[in-house]
């Protein structure tokens, strides 16, 4: 039998008992009691897009076995799971063993379809980054990513409301920056590099407050990420980067001649650091007071925001038809979303529509053929007159 995610587990569980393999780590283990005196072990696993608690009585035939699990090994769980409503999911006759050393490295990249999304997000960031052409921003960015790549892609974009898993803030960025070259294709008159360094640089705090250990599921909480945030963090680490390359002669000589001045291109980068959770109360130094700023502030609400609508249906419990339970920090009960329309193609409409196209896009070549055609005298004379303004 074939492990599978606890994402997965969720998914398939029911009233109904039925066998599954997970591979986890532990995150917590803890002895408790109820309010009646009952005692118990709380154990908490997790697997990198998802985590799982169960709570083992103490007349259970695993208590005894249970007692000996330590935070974080890393862990094989076979046995029968089981829904239990309210009460939730719980696994009936079941046992574990550690994982090997090469089956906890597997764990650790996570599951399949993650690995390769996340693989293929931060090749989209690193080809964005190569297209820009402000090379003040390229190389920043560029430095960024080459010295802290293994960080990147273990970290979260948030602890909990959305991408909320390792690796989960290139996924952010990834998308943010598909959303805002979209939109950039529509504004053609923002700086399109400015605001793309932005997106990628936007949560680079979250570095020191929302990575998970080097061998582990576990965000630990970081005093540096605690005291200062990671809008000043990311400040700082900018600041950093910034002077590390102008130290360099050669690129200081080069950026001299540049405009606009890399001095205005800091701090116009720095300004979209500041500000873009939009408004005071929400965390922002600053409101977001350019174009770039804004469209920046509005990709990232828009990402976080349709993340947690997807999350929301795959966990929230289900109120009504169509309708789920209030996911924080949305406001509101999620409804389901109305599917796109499905319509087959139909081969004779299509054969009909192009016997329709054909004949007169060779009409219209034929009429526009024969009105170029002029006499050799009209040619001249069209020659003559290019480049004067029209009366």
């Amino acid at each position: 039998m074939e492990p599978i995610s606890i994402r997965e587990l969720k998914r398939q569980a029911s009233e109904a008992p039925f066998d599954a393999i997970l591979r986890v780590q532990l995150d917590q283990a803890a002895g408790k009691e109820t309010r009646q005196g009952k005692t118990y072990i709380q154990l908490v696993f997790a697997d990198g897009v998802d985590d799982l608690t169960i709570r083992v009585w103490s007349d259970h035939i695993m208590f005894t076995k249970a007692q000996e699990l330590q935070a974080p090994q890393f862990l094989e769980l076979s046995g029968q799971w089981v829904d239990k409503g309210q009460y939730g999911l719980e696994p009936l006759a079941w046992d574990f063993r550690l994982l090997t050393e090469e089956e906890r490295e597997v764990l650790l990249r996570g599951p399949q379809d993650l690995q390769e999304k996340q693989t293929a997000d931060y090749a989209y960031i690193a080809t964005t980054v190569a297209a820009m052409q402000d090379p003040r921003l390229r190389l920043l960015s560029q430095r960024f990513l080459d010295r802290f790549t293994e960080h990147f892609l273990r970290t979260a974009a948030a602890r909990t409301y959305h991408h909320a898993r390792r690796g989960g803030l290139v996924e952010h960025v990834a998308q943010m920056m598909r959303s805002a070259e979209a939109l950039l294709g529509v504004y053609e008159d923002l700086n399109a590099d400015l605001v793309l360094a932005g997106v990628l640089f936007h949560d680079c705090g979250k570095l020191w407050e929302n990575s998970y250990q080097k061998l582990g599921f576990t965000m630990p909480h970081r005093e540096v990420g605690e005291l200062l945030g990671h809008i000043p963090l990311g400040i700082e680490l900018i600041n950093k980067l910034w002077r590390e390359l102008l130290d360099d002669d050669e690129i200081a000589a080069d950026w001299e001649s540049l405009s606009p001045k890399t001095e205005d291109v800091r701090l116009h980068l720095l300004h979209l650091i500041a500000s873009h959770h939009g408004t005071h109360e929400f965390g922002s130094p600053t409101l977001p007071k350019t174009p770039e700023a804004v469209l920046l502030h509005f990709v990232d609400n828009i990402d976080a925001k349709l993340e947690m609508f997807k999350e929301g249906y795959e966990k929230s419990p289900l109120l009504g038809k169509n309708v789920f339970e209030r996911r924080r920090p949305i406001y509101h009960s999620l409804v389901r979303p109305l599917p796109k329309v499905e319509v087959e193609a139909d081969p004779s409409s299509e054969e009909a529509l192009a016997e329709t196209i054909l004949p007169t896009l060779e009409t219209e070549t034929e009429v526009g053929s024969a009105e170029n055609h002029g006499s050799a005298g009209d040619d001249e004379e069209a020659s003559a007159n290019v480049g004067e303004p029209a009366s």
